[in-house]
């Protein structure tokens, strides 16, 4: 690899581990915002989001950028999807963290990628690879393992990796046409609206807390749009200097973080049994993974014959 590539796919990974590292810590972000509840944080990060947005915008001149989405109905229309799907996926996450189930949301995580294959099949007519349809199996006996161990059906997981998967989805049909920053600042002006509304709601109800609590509590509730969009950025700086296959390991970073953080810090209990079911489900992910690092191999292999026989055509 030539220096100039090493220092980009180095710059590329200190981004990614960044983006999902912070993604990862959110947990410990959600519990110091207490006793707000968590309609009012999705609404406050969603009216503080569009803030940052909206300086960022002016910050890199990209107010054309921007009009253009307005103007294309299938841009705005696509993205004002992707909003309803993000504003379920935020308020899910916090009321999973915020009672007492940050296990249980860091599983939908750990599935999404599972779901991802599973709507390239039945959206995209995509056909699976064999290894892909292991995993897809693996998958569906864990969801039932864990099922069992619960009790009832993991929702709060599902209604996670599903809402995450579509809101993938939409975004890969708008392709690279619209950036990181524009994509977030139109979805948060689609959610404003409801945001407003629903602080008005609790403040009229006496259960807003972002002006009753203090300082400290106003500022860590209005940190909330720097905490969104500086993991979309580094994500946006990682997904251009590394290959997909990169980035798609490091997904993975996220959830066992916040795994990880629900069973240390926040002291959730994990059983044997849902040992086991977050067991079948990194099994899952293990297949996936060799499929994609296998897959990848194979088609780099491709090119590089197809060059070699490129070459050698211009030779003779």
């Amino acid at each position: 690899m030539k220096p100039e590539a090493r220092a980009q796919t180095t710059t590329g990974l200190l981004y990614g581990i960044g983006a999902y590292g912070l993604w990862g810590l959110l947990p410990l972000y959600f519990v110091t915002l207490a006793p707000a509840n968590p309609v009012e944080i999705v609404s406050d990060r969603v009216i503080f989001s569009l803030v940052v947005c909206l300086v960022l915008v002016g910050v890199t001149r990209s107010w054309k950028a921007l009009n253009a989405v307005f103007r294309s109905g299938r841009m705005f229309g696509a993205l004002a999807v992707a909003a309803v799907l993000i504003a379920v996926n935020w308020l899910t996450y916090t009321y999973g963290v915020l009672s007492g189930q940050a296990i249980e949301a860091s599983l939908g995580y750990f599935i999404n990628p599972l779901v991802s294959v599973l709507l390239g099949v039945l959206v995209l007519k995509e056909r699976l690879r064999p290894l892909q349809w292991a995993a897809a199996g693996i998958g569906f006996v864990a969801v039932l393992v864990l099922s069992i161990a619960y009790g009832q059906i993991p929702w709060i997981a599902l209604i996670l990796a599903f809402s995450f998967g579509f809101y993938g989805l939409v975004k890969n049909r708008i392709g690279a046409t619209v950036d990181a920053v524009t994509s977030l600042t139109v979805e948060t002006v689609v959610l404003t609206p409801f945001a407003l509304g629903a602080v008005l709601w609790l403040a009229a109800a006496d259960s807003l807390t972002l002006l009753g609590n203090g300082p400290g509590h106003f500022w860590l509730l209005a940190a909330s749009g720097i905490i969104t969009a500086t993991p979309l950025l580094f994500f946006g700086a990682a997904a251009r200097r590394l290959p997909m296959t990169t980035v798609g390991m490091l997904q993975y970073m996220a959830p066992l973080l916040q795994f990880i953080l629900a069973v240390t810090v926040l002291g959730e209990h994990m059983g044997p049994e849902r040992w086991a079911g977050f067991g079948i489900v990194w099994l899952a992910l293990v297949v996936l993974t060799v499929d994609m690092l296998v897959s990848t191999r194979r088609r780099r292999a491709a090119v590089r014959a197809a060059e070699a026989r490129a070459e050698a055509a211009r030779a003779a």
